[in-house]
C-alpha cells in the first residue's frame, strides 16, 4: 500500500466512524420529512478561513447518497471569504440534513488547522525558516490533521513513532545517555532521521559528536540559540521549540535555526463558523 493509498483509506475510515457515532441505528428526525422532498443548500462561513477538508465532505455524501451533488466554489486551500457561499448541494433532503453535521464537523476542524498554518507560515515567509506541526494531534486524526497544516503552508515533523527517532530527555534517561541513544538508533533503524532534544548548550554538543541529524533546541534563549547555530550550522539542522507564539517566530527566524515546531497548530483547535443554509426546497 503506497502512501496515498494508506491516506485516502484513513480518510473512509474516519468518515465511516463518524457517521457511525451519529447515526447509529438511524437517523429519526430525517425521518420526519417526506423522503421525496429534495434541497438546495449552500454553505458559508462566517469568519476570514482556509479551505481545507473537502474530501472528507465528497466522502460523507457520498456514504449518505451519491445521489446527492456537491458543486464546489473554492478549492483546497484557497481563502474564504464571510458570507460568501463557497459550496451547493442539491439532492434529498433527508440525505442532505442526514450527512450536515459529520461533513461540518471535518470542514470547521481541518480549515481551523489550515488556518492558522497559514497565519505561522505568512510570518515566516522569505526567511530559512520552516514552521513544523508536532504530534500533538485529535486522536484517530492524525493524517487529517498533517494534511491540513500542508494545506496551509507550513510543514509535516514525523508522521508518528515509526518513521523517524526523536530522542527527548525521558529516553536519554533510560538509555543511560545522548550518546548510547544515538549509537542504539543507529543500530535499530539504519537510515532513520535522529533528532535529539536538548536543554543547554552542553547537551547540543555531545549530540552533535555523537551524530544527531538534528538538534531540537527546548526553551533556548534566543543567545543560546544563537551560539548553538553558529557553532555547529555546516554539520547538523536545528529545530527550536518551547511554546512558540507568533511574536516569537521572526526573532527566532533570525537565530538561523531551520525549523520551529508549534503543537498549536493541531491542538488548539477552535472551529471555524461554518452554516449550511438551505435555499430552496420542493
Amino acid at each position: 500500500m503506497t502512501l496515498d493509498d494508506h491516506f485516502h483509506a484513513s480518510i473512509i475510515q474516519q468518515v465511516e466512524t463518524a457517521l457511525k457515532e451519529d447515526i447509529g441505528s438511524g437517523d429519526i428526525t430525517a425521518q420526519l420529512i417526506p423522503i421525496e422532498n429534495t434541497l438546495t443548500a449552500n454553505v458559508i462561513t462566517r469568519e476570514p478561513a482556509v479551505l481545507c477538508g473537502t474530501l472528507w465532505v465528497n466522502t460523507v455524501f457520498n456514504k449518505i447518497d451519491d445521489r446527492v451533488s456537491l458543486t464546489w466554489l473554492a478549492k483546497e486551500g484557497d481563502l474564504l471569504e464571510p458570507n460568501k457561499p463557497f459550496l451547493i448541494i442539491e439532492g434529498s433532503a433527508r440525505s442532505i440534513l442526514t450527512a450536515e453535521r459529520t461533513a461540518l464537523n471535518f470542514l470547521q476542524t481541518l480549515s481551523y488547522t489550515a488556518t492558522v498554518s497559514r497565519e505561522y507560515a505568512d510570518i515566516v515567509s522569505g526567511t530559512q525558516l520552516a514552521i513544523l506541526d508536532t504530534r500533538k494531534t485529535i486522536p484517530g486524526l492524525r493524517l487529517a490533521q498533517k494534511y491540513a497544516v500542508t494545506v496551509g503552508g507550513a510543514k509535516n515533523h514525523r508522521i508518528g513513532l515509526y518513521d523517524a527517532f526523536l530522542i527527548k530527555e525521558n529516553h536519554i534517561m533510560a538509555a543511560g545517555s545522548i550518546e548510547k541513544a544515538i549509537s542504539m538508533a543507529k543500530l535499530i533503524a539504519p537510515g532513520k532521521a535522529i533528532e535529539v532534544e536538548t536543554e543547554n548548550l552542553d547537551e547540543v554538543d555531545q549530540a552533535v559528536e555523537a551524530g544527531a541529524d538534528i538538534i531540537m533546541l527546548d526553551n533556548f534563549t534566543l543567545e543560546d540559540m544563537t551560539l548553538a547555530v553558529t557553532k555547529y550550522k555546516s554539520k547538523v539542522r536545528f529545530e527550536a521549540s518551547g511554546n512558540m507564539t507568533k511574536s516569537d517566530l521572526l526573532l527566532v527566524a533570525k537565530t538561523g535555526v531551520d525549523y520551529i515546531s508549534i503543537g498549536a497548530l493541531t491542538k488548539h483547535v477552535i472551529a471555524i463558523d461554518l452554516s449550511l443554509r438551505v435555499i430552496k426546497e420542493s
